[in-house]
C-alpha cells in the first residue's frame, strides 16, 4: 500500500517493509542488505478506517494513522505472541531483542555492544535499512564485478519489521530470500588452520608443518600473516604494514613454497592491509599506476579506492590474479580502518568482501574471503575474522555467545583467534579449553599475535596439554563429514551450523539462558567450557539445559534421560558434548593426515533408542559445480523397535547416489551405538545388504569384521570392511536393551580424580555401594562436604 509520503509492502505474512519520505522518493534499488524483494504473493487484507489503515496477514496486524511514522501512529500486532509493536519506542533494548552481531572483537576482554537480531523475546524485531547504500547494477543488470554502491541521496525511513515469534528457522529462511543466501564454503575452510603473526621463513614454515606431521595432528590451511610481505621499507614511502611483494629474504622462491605447501594437500591465504593503495617500492607498481593514469616516475602512490572500477580491476588483474594464479587460495583481509573518511564514502571493508568474494565466484572457484563483519548482509561473504582478541578468560567466556548468537542475523560461520591474540598471560588450562571450544566453532584457526611467549605449537606444551590438544584437533578431521553436510544445509536451508538452544526450544526459557551451550548441527549439542576448575575437585562445569528426551555424551558416554537445566562437570580432557537418542553424526577416520579428502575410511555415531535419519552430503569440495548436480548424497537412518526377547535396533547405510566419481568406490564403516548394552550374551549382529533378509549372503558374510561392547562407554561397535559405496547395508542387532550410567563407576571416577582427603572419599563411596539411590542421595544432601562436589556426584545420579 502506498500513499504520498510512506509504501508499505507486505513481503510475507510475518514480513512487512516499511518507508517514509517526506518527498515520496521510495527506494526500489537493492542494497547492501537486500538483494530480492520479489517474493511470492501471499493473501492479505488492507482497508481504511476514519483513523487510517489496517493491513492483516494471517500472523500480523498492522494498523497506521497515514502521518509520520510515530509510537503511536504505527503499530503492529503480532498474533501468535499476543504483543504489540510501537514504531520507536526503544530504550536501551525494551523490545527485548535477542541481538544479532559486531563488525569485530579488536581489542575486547570480554562483552561487545551487538548490533540488533531477527528476533525478540517479544516475537519481533526491527532491521533498518535506512542508511544502507544502495547498488547500481552493471551493464549486465546484474551485481557483481561490474556494479557499483553508493549512499543514498535522500533521507528516509526504510525498516523491516520481522514478526516471527518463535520461528526462527522460519525467519532466517526468508531473511535468506531477502538478503542472499549463505554460501557454500569450500571444504578445506573446516578442518584446522594454522595461523600465527610470526616472521616466518619458507623453510621454518615447512618445518612447522613437518613436527605437525611428527605429532599426527591434521591441517587444511596453511595462514601466512603480514610478513609475507615487504615491511621494512624506506620511511619516504610509509609504513610496511600495506604491503603486495613478496620479501624474498624469507621466501626466495614464493612460487615454489606455495606449491610445497599445496603438495602438503594445504589450502594458503595470505594477509592484506589495503588501506596505503600500491605505493612505488612495489615490483607491480609501474603497470598498476600506468593503468590508473599516473607516471611511475613521478612515484606516486596509487591511492586505495574500491569504489572506482578503475581501481577495482588493475587491484585484481596486476596484483590479486597472478597470486591466486601461481598458489594462493583466498586472501585474509585485514582492514581496521573504519568505516570511510568522508561521509559519502561507502564503507571500504563492505566493498572489499563484495568484490574480493564475486571476483572468484566469476571463474568457477568457490568463493572464500577471510574479513571482518561490514554490517546485515555480510553472511554473503564468508569467512568472518572477529579480530584482535585480549587473551583472558573473560574473553573465551564471552565467545560461544557471541558466535551463537550471530545466528540471528544469518552470520553463521564466525572464525576467532583461538587462544586469543594478544596481551594476557600464560594459562594452559585456559587454551586448552580455548582449543575445545574452537573444534565445535564454525572455524578451528590457532592464532596469536608476534609474541615469542604465545606458542600453540602443540609440540611446544608440557604434558597432558600436548596429548589433549592432539586429540582435539585430531577429532576436528574426524567430524569434517558432518560438518561439510551441516555447511550444505546452511546454504540450501538457511539452518546455520551453530544454534542457540532457543531455536530448537523455544517455548523453554532455559533455552534462553544458556549462553555457553548450543546446536552445533542438526544432531549435537555443546556446551563449551570457558571458567576455570575446582582446584579439589579437578572439574569444571558449564550452565547447561538438556533438553527432554535421552542423550548420550560422545566423550564419554554418559546418558541424561528428561528435561533437566543444570551444571555438567568435566576433566580438562572433555566437554560436553550431547548426541540426541536417533541422532546420526559421520565422521571420517582419516584424521592423521593434511587436507580434507571424502573419506574411504568412515565412521558413524549413533544415538540409540529412538528412531531417526541423516543425508550426508559430499561434492569436489572446491567448486561451483555442485549448483549443476555434481555431489553425492548418502542416507542413513536407525529404527529401534520391541521383541520378545529384547530391542531390536537396525541401522541402514543406503547406496550414494549422485556423481560417484567425488567419492571413493569402496569404504569401511565404523559404526557406533551409544546407549545400549547386551541383555545376554548371545547377542547377534546380522548384516544384509540392498534389503536382501538372507544374512548369509556369502559375498557379505565377512564385512563385519569387528563388534565390541564398551561398558565404560555403553556403546556397542560394529566395523564393516570394505564395501562399494554403492551397496546398500543394514546392520540389524538383536537382543540389545537401553544402557544406564553405571552409578558407582562413575561417582569412583569423581571421587577418584579429587584432590580430596581419602576418608571422605571412603565414606561417600561405601556409603553409595552400601544404600539405595534415595537413601544415599538423601544422606549426601546433609553431609558437611563441598557442595561442588555433591552437585557434580547428583549430575550422575
Amino acid at each position: 500500500m502506498t500513499g504520498k509520503n510512506y509504501r508499505i509492502t507486505v513481503l510475507t505474512d510475518r514480513l512487512i517493509r516499511l518507508e517514509y519520505q517526506k518527498d515520496g522518493r521510495f527506494e526500489d534499488r537493492l542494497t547492501r542488505m537486500v538483494v530480492n524483494r520479489d517474493f511470492p504473493k501471499i493473501e492479505y487484507s488492507e482497508r481504511r478506517t476514519e483513523n487510517g489503515i489496517v493491513i492483516q496477514t494471517d500472523e500480523l496486524r498492522l494498523v497506521y494513522d497515514e502521518k509520520p511514522f510515530s509510537s503511536d501512529g504505527l503499530i503492529i500486532k503480532v498474533k501468535s505472541m499476543d504483543t504489540i509493536w510501537h514504531y520507536g519506542i526503544v530504550y536501551g533494548n525494551s523490545d527485548r531483542n535477542l541481538l544479532g552481531t559486531a563488525r569485530t572483537l579488536d581489542l575486547t576482554d570480554g562483552f561487545t555492544e551487538l548490533d540488533p537480531g531477527l528476533f525478540g523475546h517479544n516475537g519481533y524485531a526491527v532491521i533498518d535499512d535506512s542508511n544502507s547504500p544502495v547498488m547500481v547494477p552493471d551493464t549486465d543488470g546484474g551485481y557483481g564485478m561490474g556494479s557499483s554502491f553508493k549512499n543514498r541521496e535522500d533521507e528516509c525511513i526504510d525498516i523491516y519489521f520481522f514478526g516471527y515469534g518463535k520461528d526462527f528457522y522460519g525467519g532466517l529462511k526468508d531473511f535468506a530470500m531477502l538478503s542472499g543466501r549463505t554460501p557454500m564454503l569450500p571444504r578445506y575452510a573446516l578442518g584446522n588452520w594454522w595461523s600465527r603473526y610470526y616472521k616466518y621463513t619458507d623453510e621454518s614454515y615447512m618445518k612447522v608443518l613437518s613436527m605437525f606431521k611428527e605429532e599426527r595432528i591434521p591441517l587444511s590451511v596453511a595462514v601466512i600473516d603480514m610478513d609475507w610481505h615487504l615491511t621494512q621499507i624506506d620511511p619516504k614511502y610509509g609504513t610496511g604494514w600495506t604491503g603486495y611483494t613478496w620479501n624474498r629474504e624469507y621466501f626466495p622462491e614464493p612460487e615454489d613454497f606455495l606449491g610445497r605447501l599445496h603438495n602438503r594437500k594445504l589450502a594458503v591465504t595470505l594477509n592484506l592491509h589495503p588501506a596505503d593503495g600500491i605505493r612505488a617500492f612495489e615490483d607491480m607498481y609501474d603497470a598498476v599506476a600506468e593503468r590508473m593514469g599516473t607516471d611511475p616516475a613521478t612515484e606516486k602512490p596509487v591511492e586505495f579506492d574500491f569504489s572506482s572500477r578503475r581501481f577495482r580491476d588493475a587491484y585484481f588483474e596486476e596484483i590479486m590474479h597472478p597470486y591466486e594464479e601461481k598458489g594462493v587460495d583466498f586472501w585474509w583481509i585485514d582492514w581496521q580502518q573504519g568505516t570511510g573518511s568522508g561521509k559519502n564514502d561507502v564503507d571500504p571493508l563492505f566493498l572489499l568482501n563484495h568484490y574480493h568474494y564475486h571476483d572468484m565466484e566469476g571463474r568457477n572457484i568457490r568463493p572464500m574471503i577471510f574479513s571482518r563483519y561490514a554490517g546485515v548482509g555480510s553472511h554473503r561473504y564468508p569467512v568472518g575474522f572477529s579480530g584482535d582478541t585480549r587473551i583472558t578468560w573473560r574473553s573465551l567466556a564471552y565467545q560461544p555467545f557471541f558466535t551463537s548468537t550471530a545466528s540471528n542475523i544469518g552470520y553463521g560461520w564466525w572464525s576467532h583467534d583461538i587462544g586469543g591474540h594478544m596481551l594476557g598471560d600464560k594459562d594452559m588450562e585456559r587454551l586448552i579449553r580455548w582449543i575445545q571450544f574452537g573444534v565445535f566453532s564454525p572455524v578451528m584457526r590457532l592464532h596469536s599475535s608476534n609474541s615469542e611467549f604465545l606458542n600453540k605449537e602443540p609440540w611446544s606444551m608440557e604434558e597432558p596439554y600436548r596429548s589433549i590438544t592432539g586429540k582435539f584437533m585430531r577429532l576436528r578431521h574426524q567430524l569434517i563429514p558432518y560438518l561439510y553436510t551441516e555447511n550444505y544445509r546452511a546454504y540450501k536451508d538457511s539452518k546455520p551450523l551453530i544454534r542457540p538452544m532457543y531455536y530448537d526450544h523455544p517455548d523453554e526459557q532455559a533455552a534462553y539462558r544458556v549462553p555457553n551451550e548450543y546446536g552445533f548441527g542438526d544432531n549435537l549439542i555443546v556446551a563449551a567450557i570457558t571458567e576455570r576448575m575446582d582446584l579439589e575437585l579437578r572439574l569444571a562445569c558449564v550452565n547447561t539445559f538438556i533438553p527432554d528426551g535421552r542423550y548420550y555424551d560422545i566423550s564419554n558416554g554418559r546418558i541424561y534421560e528428561g528435561k533437566k537445566h543444570r551444571k555438567l562437570y568435566r576433566k580438562l580432557d572433555e566437554i560436553p558434548v550431547l548426541l540426541k537418542a536417533g541422532g546420526i553424526v559421520p565422521l571420517s577416520l582419516e584424521d592423521k593426515k593434511n587436507g580434507t579428502d571424502n573419506p574411504s575410511e568412515t565412521a558413524v555415531y549413533v544415538g540409540s533408542c529412538a528412531n531417526g535419519e541423516y543425508m550426508m552430503y559430499e561434492d569436489d569440495g572446491m567448486s561451483m559445480n555442485y549448483l549443476n548436480g555434481k555431489y553425492v548424497t548418502t542416507g542413513f537412518s536407525v529404527t529401534y523397535d520391541r521383541n520378545e526377547s529384547g530391542y531390536v535396533q537396525r541401522f541402514t547405510i543406503d547406496g550414494a547416489k549422485g556423481d560417484l566419481s567425488l567419492i571413493p568406490g569402496v569404504r569401511s564403516y565404523k559404526v557406533t551405538f551409544y546407549g545400549i548394552r547386551p541383555a545376554k550374551d548371545s547377542d547377534v549382529v546380522c548384516m544384509r545388504t540392498d534389503g536382501n533378509s538372507d544374512v548369509n549372503n556369502r559375498k557379505y558374510e565377512n564385512r563385519i569384521c569387528k563388534t565390541e561392547y564398551d561398558p565404560a562407554r555403553n556403546t556397542v561397535t560394529v566395523c564393516i570392511k570394505e564395501t562399494d559405496v554403492q551397496t546398500g547395508i543394514c546392520l540389524e542387532l538383536t537382543s540389545f536393551v537401553p544402557a544406564v550410567n553405571d552409578q558407582n563407576r562413575r561417582v569412583f571416577e569423581i571421587l577418584d580424580n579429587a584432590w580430596i582427603d581419602n576418608v571422605t572419599k571412603d565414606m561417600i563411596y561405601n556409603s553409595l555401594i552400601s544404600m539405595d539411590g534415595n537413601d544415599f542421595k538423601e544422606w549426601l544432601r546433609g553431609e558437611n562436604v563441598s557442595e561442588i562436589l555433591k552437585d557434580a556426584i547428583f549430575e550422575i545420579l
